[in-house]
């Protein structure tokens, strides 16, 4: 109870500033824009989006694919990952792993994928590496990783920064739990992979649910990585959105905020539905 009281104004003052955002953006979706003399409430924005009319409306669904795309690829594999390399680390305790993890984390996912660019690229490091070893002839041979159609490069940016992230949380829930449950399991005859399947993956599941909730809303949500490692068509929405909302004709503004909302209920949408999924299985 006293921390409840300890953090209400806090609470408060976030909610507050949140609800004042969300208010803001939901006006101007509407096309209450007075810096352009516009009062009168209407539903444009999203019946232009919905329609495919407009300038982001022309590109909204195929941005929408391509963010849903590579948010649930990144997602999957990066819990597929983290869940296979933290039980393997956990076998083999040791604090150079997790200093290792950490470090990484400590770059932004804009430097990542700056680094990401300066390895994959056709006229990057690997590129000329195998130009140099005879692989390829020329450095244009090398496959396109990056600021490809299929969010390639984007992909493997999030894999570099989600799966060490991730990891992290599972090893901490792992290296919690007794081993016990491991050796009855064992003493019951159960192979590696029933281990795995009956007692690590049921003890890690709350972790990796919700770390896993928290990069799809990251990266459903993210501008910098496919801003630029991405190609000018599809988009993503974020970028769709920003793009909207700079325009030069303010008018465009209302469907830029209009798409923010959309990525912000389509978040909130598959967060409520893991939530209550997992109420279920309690």
């Amino acid at each position: 109870m006293k921390l409840k009281r300890s953090l209400a104004p806090t609470l408060l003052i976030l909610t507050l500033l949140l609800g004042a955002s969300l208010l803001y953006g939901l006006m101007q979706s509407l096309g209450y824009l007075t810096i352009i003399g516009e009062k009168e409430l209407s539903l444009t924005a999203y019946q232009n989006l919905i329609s495919g009319q407009g300038t982001a409306g022309r590109e909204f669904w195929a941005s929408l694919g391509f963010s849903l795309w590579v948010s649930i690829v990144s997602t999957i594999l990066s819990a597929i990952g983290a869940l296979f390399l933290a039980t393997l680390l956990n076998r083999r305790p040791s604090n150079f792993d997790t200093f290792a993890l950490n470090w990484n984390l400590a770059f932004p996912h804009l430097v990542w994928g700056v680094f990401m660019l300066l390895l994959l690229a056709q006229s990057g490091l690997l590129a000329r590496w195998a130009g140099a070893l005879g692989i390829i002839q020329s450095p244009a041979d090398f496959p396109v990783l990056v600021r490809d159609r299929y969010g390639i490069g984007i992909i493997l940016t999030y894999l570099g920064k989600e799966i060490p992230f991730l990891t992290l949380l599972i090893l901490a829930l792992l290296r919690t739990q007794s081993d016990g449950y491991l050796l009855v399991a064992q003493n019951l005859g159960a192979n590696a992979w029933q281990r795995f399947r009956l007692v690590t993956l049921p003890l890690v599941r709350p972790a990796l649910v919700s770390g896993s909730l928290l990069v799809f809303a990251y990266i459903f949500g993210a501008y910098e990585v496919p801003a630029l490692l991405g190609v000018r068509y599809p988009r993503t929405l974020p970028v769709l959105a920003l793009e909207s909302f700079t325009n030069p004709d303010l008018r465009a503004r209302a469907e830029g905020m209009a798409i923010s909302l959309i990525i912000a209920f389509i978040v909130l949408m598959i967060a409520g539905f893991a939530r209550a999924k997992e109420e279920l299985q309690g």
